[in-house]
């Protein structure tokens, strides 16, 4: 287990676009100006109490804002996972009140990434190459889970590693 001090900020922070961020920032400026400054002159009665309004403009603000990069994100992380980014920025654009984003969320692939033998693009939790039987990660021979290749026992099954045969086991450090 890494030490809790050495781990960094998120990766998939990194995927939020700066158009994205742009929109947002724009977004919530333009609420908290409709909230402080067009809304008010238009009422006719007693403002609500200044606590209430700081809290309702900030969180509505807040929320348009939220909106924009969860759409920016899901147009970054859709191709990493070889989906269709038009199909799923319209479902986050259309569904109301953030379900889309989290039907893409339950709803995505693993990520994907290429066989370094052949380029073929396989999914992130393959252990082999299904065009060319490359071994893409050390397995277990008795649960073939992903196991690290300086494991000596399986985390899953608590199997001997070196018992298995080295090129079922390792043959990805082989290369």
């Amino acid at each position: 287990m890494r030490d809790p001090q050495t781990i960094q900020v998120n990766d998939d922070a990194r995927l939020i676009p700066t158009w994205s961020i742009v929109v947002a920032t724009v977004a919530f400026l333009l609420v908290e100006y409709y909230f402080w400054i067009v809304y008010p002159a238009e009422r006719h009665h007693h403002p609500p109490a200044l606590g209430f309004r700081i809290y309702f403009n900030l969180s509505w603000g807040l929320l348009i804002a939220l909106y924009f990069l969860m759409v920016g994100y899901v147009s970054k992380d859709a191709p990493r996972r070889g989906m269709s980014t038009r199909f799923w920025m319209m479902i986050c654009f259309v569904m109301p009140g953030g379900i889309g984003a989290v039907l893409y969320f339950l709803l995505r692939q693993p990520e994907m990434s290429r066989c370094p033998a052949c380029g073929t693009h396989v999914q992130s939790d393959f252990h082999f190459c299904p065009q060319c039987n490359y071994q893409l990660t050390a397995s277990c021979g008795s649960c073939f889970k992903t196991v690290r290749p300086t494991d000596a026992y399986c985390t899953r099954c608590g199997h001997e590693l070196a018992a298995d045969h080295f090129p079922a086991r390792l043959r990805v450090l082989d290369r």
